[in-house]
């Protein structure tokens, strides 16, 4: 007996579906969207219904194709109108995501606030931005948590209110222009200091006086309503101020310049230091010691901060990472222990070459 495939001829298959969900009067409403479309609906770019509807059709389970009972909708929403209820759940109802999905929007709204944080803020010691990565450990370590429904400037601005009570961070001031009637330029002043407002310079030109300095963003309102009742102008020369300028990082560096700590006296055999001048040579060649100090040669030279050594160009510099001294610093630093010499490395090498021969000629 031969088995057939049935089709069913009135049942619509509904792919590539985005669902809107909307909650009333106890029941639950659903319309099937075009993914990518429920958005630009609500932003205003997409124009045509029939280009964000699926079906001008309302569910109560869109997954199982359960469709809305007429009393239901009209005891809802008034009307039993299935464009008009529609056209109430896309702006009204919430859209259903996937879950990898929802975690790539709150990831990516996390890091726009992040961005808007690092643009607003400076630190109070250095007066330097935060990187993007301290800024997102920072509200991580506040315990902050996405809004969705929220705008992101908005959830900035409370993350660096937040921030201001347990980190060195504050608010990076506004770089603006104030002209005013010189009569008039004493009273200005006096609000300045009042302000605690920094004046960069001062420019008078005629019946006019022009100031440009820089305050706190949260004093602009009052500083715009002051100048206008002075008749007088206000420009922003700049949203946020940074400090320029290079910094000074010679003293992040200082320990690397300390010479390696030694061995212990009793750790290395006298015999094996007898040998350690005439085969280091043989080390010396795998990677180049810092010992010509050359100013200018020690700026051409890369630094390796496991062997607290200078060797030279970029060859020399890979050739370097290939060395018996190199590996054998690195093995010790997984120990934490010191980094060795050349000589001192060559000479622990050759210890451990020697017990390892003992163990094996052991009985």
């Amino acid at each position: 007996m031969s088995k057939t495939i049935v089709q069913p001829i009135g049942q619509k298959r509904l792919t590539n579906v985005a669902v809107v969900r909307l909650k009333k009067h106890g029941n639950r409403f659903e319309i099937a969207c075009y993914k990518n479309k429920v958005l630009s609906w609500r932003s205003g770019v997409e124009k045509d219904l029939d280009e964000v509807l699926q079906s001008h059709t309302v569910y109560s389970n869109v997954s199982k194709g359960i469709l809305a009972k007429t009393k239901d909708l009209t005891k809802a929403f008034g009307t039993d109108d299935q464009t008009k209820i529609c056209l109430e759940i896309l702006d009204k109802g919430e859209l259903q995501v996937a879950g990898k999905e929802r975690e790539s929007q709150f990831s990516s709204q996390f890091r726009d606030i992040a961005t808007i944080v690092m643009q607003k803020t400076i630190n109070a010691e250095t007066q330097r931005p935060y990187t993007i990565n301290m800024v997102e450990r920072l509200m991580h370590e506040i315990h902050f948590a996405v809004d969705q429904h929220s705008s992101s400037k908005k959830q900035a601005l409370e993350v660096i209110r937040e921030l201001l009570k347990h980190f060195p961070i504050k608010r990076s001031p506004m770089k603006l222009r104030l002209t005013v009637p010189a009569q008039k330029f004493s009273s200005l002043n006096e609000k300045l200091d009042s302000w605690s407002a920094c004046i960069a310079s001062r420019d008078e030109s005629g019946n006019q006086l022009s100031v440009v300095c820089e305050m706190d963003p949260s004093l602009f309102r009052d500083c715009d309503a002051f100048i206008r009742s002075m008749q007088g102008r206000l420009e922003i020369l700049a949203v946020s101020v940074h400090c320029e300028g290079d910094t000074n990082v010679d003293h992040y560096d200082d320990h690397e310049d300390l010479p390696p700590a030694s061995l212990p006296k009793d750790f290395v055999h006298k015999e094996f230091m007898e040998s350690v001048p005439e085969s280091s040579e043989r080390l010396q060649e795998q990677a180049l010691s810092s010992g010509n100090g050359n100013a200018e040669g020690r700026i051409k030279q890369n630094k390796c901060s496991t062997c607290y050594a200078f060797v030279g160009d970029s060859k020399q510099y890979r050739e370097h990472f290939k060395s018996d001294w190199h590996k054998h610093n690195l093995r010790r630093k997984t120990r934490q222990l010191p980094p060795l010499t050349a000589e001192e490395c060559l000479a622990d090498l050759e210890l451990g070459d020697s017990n390892a021969d003992l163990q094996d000629y052991s009985f």
